[in-house]
């Protein structure tokens, strides 16, 4: 062989050599790039260089030079600036005193690793409604009485019915005997209770509860919030679990205030057609919500939500109901023995226990929508001996919660029998119910929270009726002896 034959098969194996090197470069680079996929999952996330969003909220990154990450919606606004916009860049160049960054220079700015740790999502605990588990209605009542005052009837009723409801769910299918929903309505005066006794009631079973109003419902595709909306605020209150959401409460309070609109020829878009989009939901359908937002968009995704096991409460005040009641039980013959006075319904406190469908139906309700709250039970209006029992008996009654903050202060705060007389009869006057008595308080405690913890020799401090009549002071007993002070 020749000389120039070496030189060739030389050339032909050092070319081989760098095959193989190449081929052990790619096995490298692939092993390298599974090595970096395993490590995108190692609890870390990338976030946008210029807004700071998570990858698990803005969605999937941009990869650019130097190790630097875009959201698309900040690569879309920075493409919609260059192109859309009213400053001509090209003419930018030229002038003296700008600059343009380079992609070199944020080299020392950015950090090597464009990426922060994601947050540990707390695993979802549902608990699965189980018919032992569910408390009877005595011991619903019962624990209803601690917190509420009064309202025998429809503590028992509401009791029955929300036992009966979650008996139904818990069950979920009875064989061939369906049963059907125990939606409530509940009428009672202002004041008198109504959205305590859900809140209490959600709170000691444990279930997700919404409460909207709706006043603020209107026919969809008018200003204000879908009939959809209800439900997305029960998902809200479930943290989007639609599975517990459906076991959930629903409280729809002012529902007297969707009554239809008398002698009116405009479409009534927040009256009668509030109440017929209604119908679906208090039925029992597979309502598109969206998630954690109130109005359906393009930007919020949809969950379907089965309204067949969610119990709705409905409550109002319906002013102007007793007026009807009276009209239809005094609309009979005047004369003869039978006859009754005028004047009987006139004077009777609890007239609204008397309230029928027919009632309802003038007010301005629609029977399909009555037909579908088949439990209707009232509350009376509250008196002074019961407004004086909401005072000191309820677990968390007003007069507790300001002996406990006057307790802080190592002072012991009291009522005479008299002085909660006279703030129940002051509470009465406004005729608000039971929300009066807490402005009444804080209207007269406020001299005595602010002059207390002034003087550290204070021990004891009474209130008396000649106090909240202003025509006295309370007692104020020093560490030692009692003597009036603050006149």
């Amino acid at each position: 062989m020749s000389d120039k034959d070496f030189i060739i098969i030389d050339e032909l194996d050092q070319k081989d050599k760098e095959e193989e090197n190449e081929v052990v470069d790619k096995k490298d680079t692939s092993v390298v790039t599974q090595d970096t996929k395993e490590d995108d999952d190692d609890g870390y996330e990338k976030y946008c260089l210029i807004c700071h969003r998570p990858e698990s909220v803005a969605g999937k990154m941009i990869d650019l030079p130097n190790h630097i990450t875009v959201c698309s919606d900040c690569m879309q606004k920075s493409f919609d600036a260059m192109t859309n916009g009213s400053v001509d860049y090209s003419k930018l160049f030229n002038m003296p005193g700008v600059q343009f960054l380079n992609m070199s220079d944020l080299d020392n700015m950015t950090p090597k690793s464009q990426k922060i740790k994601k947050k540990k999502e707390k695993p979802k605990e549902f608990h699965k409604l189980d018919i032992k588990d569910i408390p009877a209605p005595h011991k619903i009542k019962a624990q209803l009485d601690e917190y509420v005052v009064g309202q025998e009837y429809a503590k028992k009723a509401m009791s029955v019915a929300v036992y009966n409801h979650y008996k139904r769910v818990a069950t979920d299918t009875m064989d061939d005997i369906e049963i059907e929903k125990s939606n409530m309505l509940m009428i009672g005066p202002t004041g008198s209770g109504k959205t305590y006794l859900v809140k209490t009631l959600a709170k000691l079973l444990d279930v997700p509860l919404a409460i909207t109003d709706a006043t603020s419902l209107t026919e969809a595709g008018y200003i204000g919030d879908d009939i959809e909306s209800v439900v997305s605020k029960l998902l809200a209150a479930a943290d989007n679990d639609v599975e517990r959401a459906e076991q959930g409460i629903i409280f729809i309070d002012e529902i007297d205030k969707i009554a239809k609109k008398k002698n009116s020829s405009q479409r009534d878009v927040s009256g009668e057609s509030v109440q017929q989009g209604l119908l679906k939901l208090l039925e029992g359908s597979e309502v598109e919500v969206p998630v954690g937002a109130n109005s359906k968009n393009a930007m919020v995704p949809l969950t379907t939500v089965n309204t067949k096991n969610i119990l709705f409460i409905c409550g109002g005040a319906f002013p102007d109901l007793e007026e009807i009641i009276k009209e239809r039980l005094s609309h009979k013959t005047s004369m003869g023995f039978n006859a009754e006075l005028k004047d009987k319904y006139e004077h009777d406190k609890e007239i609204l226990s008397k309230v029928t469908v027919e009632d309802l139906r003038t007010f301005g309700m629609i029977p399909e929508f009555i037909g579908r709250l088949p439990i209707i039970f009232t509350l009376k209006g509250l008196d002074k001996d019961m407004l004086v029992k909401i005072l000191k008996e309820p677990k968390n009654a007003i007069l507790k919660q300001y002996k406990k903050l006057l307790a802080l202060d190592e002072v012991n705060l009291e009522f005479n029998d008299e002085a909660l007389e006279a703030i129940a009869e002051k509470a009465m006057k406004k005729n608000t119910g039971a929300r009066a008595l807490r402005a009444i308080i804080e209207e007269f405690m406020l001299d005595i929270m602010y002059e207390i913890p002034k003087d550290d020799s204070i021990g004891q401090v009474t209130i008396t009726r000649e106090y909240i009549e202003g025509v006295g002071g309370p007692i104020i007993q020093l560490r030692g002896q009692a003597i009036p002070r603050l006149n």
